[in-house]
């Protein structure tokens, strides 16, 4: 293959989509892998009380708007069906369940991307692995001797699991206020901690504002830093729920607590709470463990990236990753993403035969795909 893209959600998309803007044939010159059993991306586990209505921020894909969507559906199944749609009119033909075990040199300029069907050797990578498949369980003193039940965002089933009980939810992320507000309406009682004050932002988010966060975000991965969680650059956004959860007490936050015990956790200045369940809403980190062959993470953890590629290696485009982890940015991603690449494989003896220009205008592949759509 020219292209290999690793998957299937909103910049994996995209990436595909622009692939083939350019020209590429999918399971000709590109293939797309996604591991997960159905389209839909990470949004296909979220939990069923996330409806479409309470999402916030989800931007169509390139080329295919979603529209007439109930917000009253879980979102799972309003985008899951949304990116079956767009999978099938522009013929993207992801395989799945492909699950990538390694990525690795594969000599004269090739890569090898070993998986469950076989493996590939390609000219180029797109990485779009998100953070879904990495939840992040921080450890904690007295952390195994606890009676109750311990669970990760990833896990969450919705607030009905939580009748009854008492509940303390770790994180000061978006999920983390969400969970906490659909509990604390079933749940004996509800503890909130988290390691730093949250940030409630009044008033409008604007386009300055977004390009302040994201150049923030821009910065850390391109010393090769780990990338850190939209909500910690960009604040909470004040709504009514949100109004109204502090009003009636529900989001007193208390700081992180120091330990652990059987019955609940406890701090060093005596203070302790019971608890049946502990919820780590947590946050996730980026899935590329599968890279760890080509040796790309720098001494601050994460995979130095200029824009989408990888600094140690032009070959490599991560999208989803760091400043693109939000749907507008995924987007955006793929198409820089497959710009470069356009431009390594026409550099390199450019096979596909197309002109520089090719996907630019209407005709050629790019009008193809509009009349498919329509």
């Amino acid at each position: 293959m020219d292209v290999v893209v690793i998957g299937a959600g909103q910049a994996g998309l995209s990436g595909a989509y622009h692939l083939r803007r350019v020209g590429l044939r999918p399971d000709v010159d590109f293939v797309v892998l996604d591991h997960a059993p159905r389209p839909g991306g990470a949004w296909q586990f979220r939990w069923p009380s996330l409806t479409y209505g309470k999402v916030h921020g989800m931007h169509a894909l390139p080329g295919m708007e979603l529209t007439g969507a109930d917000d009253a559906r879980p979102s799972s199944e309003v985008i899951g069906d949304y990116f079956t749609s767009y999978e099938d009119a522009f013929d993207l033909r992801v395989h799945r369940p492909v699950h990538v075990r390694a990525v690795r040199e594969g000599g004269r300029g090739r890569l090898l991307v070993e998986t469950s069907e076989g493996t590939y050797a390609t000219r180029a990578l797109i990485n779009a692995t998100g953070t879904w498949d990495r939840p992040f369980w921080p450890r904690y003193p007295g952390q195994e001797t606890f009676r109750g039940r311990q669970l990760h965002t990833a896990q969450y089933p919705g607030p009905e699991a939580f009748a009854g009980q008492r509940v303390v939810v770790v994180g000061g992320g978006a999920s983390g206020t969400q969970h906490l507000m659909e509990i604390a309406e079933v749940a004996a009682g509800t503890t909130w901690v988290t390691r730093r004050p949250p940030v409630f932002r009044e008033g409008p988010f604007g386009e300055v504002q977004g390009r302040e966060a994201v150049a923030m975000v821009e910065e850390r991965v391109r010393r090769g830093l780990p990338p850190r969680s939209v909500v910690s650059v960009t604040g909470l956004p004040l709504n009514d729920a949100i109004r109204r959860a502090r009003a009636q007490g529900v989001l007193d936050r208390l700081p992180m607590f120091d330990r652990i015990t059987p019955d609940g956790v406890a701090w060093d200045d005596g203070r302790t709470v019971e608890a049946d369940v502990i919820l780590w809403a947590t946050g996730f980190r980026a899935a590329i463990d599968h890279l760890a062959p080509l040796r790309l993470r720098e001494p601050g953890g994460g995979i130095a990236v200029d824009g989408t590629r990888a600094v140690g290696d032009e070959r490599i485009h991560l999208v989803g990753y760091g400043p693109s982890a939000s749907t507008i940015g995924a987007n955006r991603a793929g198409r820089a993403a497959v710009t470069e690449i356009k431009r390594l494989l026409d550099r390199d003896t450019a096979p596909t035969g197309l002109p520089e220009s090719a996907g630019e205008t209407e005709g050629g592949p790019a009008g193809e795909l509009t009349a498919v759509h329509s």
